[in-house]
């Protein structure tokens, strides 16, 4: 038998309305909401299931939105007795991943998470960056457009997300630059996100030294199952590595193509992508077509499982 891998979403994946149906319907669900608004101070099931898109869209709002309901989820799959043989997530949903492997409580994870999200929003703000797609070209062609789009701006790869697919982040001025050279260069595509900054880049520098203050008041656990690396794209195994990495996270790049790679090496033949939208499950396809895929957002996909 093949081992299954969880899949946690990051920021991008929000959607009005995710979750309402697990906390009107499932105890756990509602517990574990009603825990989180109580960490955070506000009320995050009503900004997740209500709205509106403009408010879930912030920062502040988003991450700890998506740690909750990938949580629940996980949570619920696990009452049914699925559990994963791995994990992984992309960017904040690297800290779900760690939370369902043991490396901290639930609430822990939530309280890093609000104050990542709050350091993130405010780096973005004092230092406005963006990031932006680039499709159809090497990983290696964009390297070497960030390098040379570096003369006019911070820019770098920020996710190595499939094949032909990698998003770069920085100042305004290097993004342009770069999406102008990858339109020159072949790009199907080349175009900004609709992002609040830039995100695994050295603009978000303002929030390193704080968010290592946070890290440092955690104690972190081994994890009970692998959790695959955003930084390195393997497995960490020790507290203190756990720490490094979520540490250089904010200003690295998501290694997401090796991540998936390295989980197939390992044994993974299917993967289940855990919280709202589709989008690593639309990765991990182009990815490695071998893989065995499904989503898990709503009750009526936790029925089919």
């Amino acid at each position: 038998m093949g081992k299954t891998a969880f899949l946690f979403p990051g920021q991008g994946s929000q959607a009005v309305g995710m979750g309402k149906d697990l906390y009107e319907h499932l105890p756990l669900a509602k517990t574990l909401y009603d825990n989180a608004n109580d960490i955070l101070g506000y009320n995050i099931a009503d900004v997740s299931f209500n709205g509106p898109e403009e408010a879930l869209k912030q920062t502040v709002n988003t991450q700890p939105a998506l740690y909750v309901h990938s949580y629940v989820l996980a949570a619920l799959l696990k009452e049914k007795g699925l559990t994963p043989d791995a994990a992984a997530g992309h960017s904040l949903g690297e800290y779900t991943a760690l939370a369902v492997a043991g490396a901290f409580s639930f609430e822990e994870g939530l309280a890093l998470v609000k104050e990542r999200a709050r350091l993130m929003q405010e780096a973005g703000e004092r230092n406005p960056g963006t990031m932006a797609a680039i499709i159809g070209l090497e990983a290696s062609d964009v390297m070497e457009i960030c390098v040379e789009a570096g003369e006019d701006g911070v820019v770098q790869p920020a996710n190595y997300n499939s094949p032909g697919q990698v998003v770069i982040s920085g100042s305004r001025e290097g993004i342009q630059a770069a999406l102008a050279m990858a339109k020159t260069r072949g790009a199907k595509r080349a175009l900004e996100l609709p992002v609040s900054g830039a995100f695994h880049s050295p603009l978000m520098g303002y929030a390193v030294d704080d968010f290592g203050k946070q890290l440092d008041k955690m104690t972190i656990n081994m994890v009970d199952l692998p959790v695959f690396a955003n930084v390195t794209a393997v497995q960490v195994s020790s507290a203190e590595e756990i720490k490094n990495l979520l540490h250089h996270q904010l200003t690295h790049s998501v290694r997401w193509v090796e991540t998936i790679q390295n989980m197939v090496k390992d044994g993974v033949t299917r993967c289940v992508e855990v919280g709202s939208g589709k989008v690593l499950s639309g990765l991990a396809k182009r990815i490695d077509r071998g893989l065995e895929l499904a989503n898990c957002g709503s009750q009526a996909d936790l029925d089919k499982f």
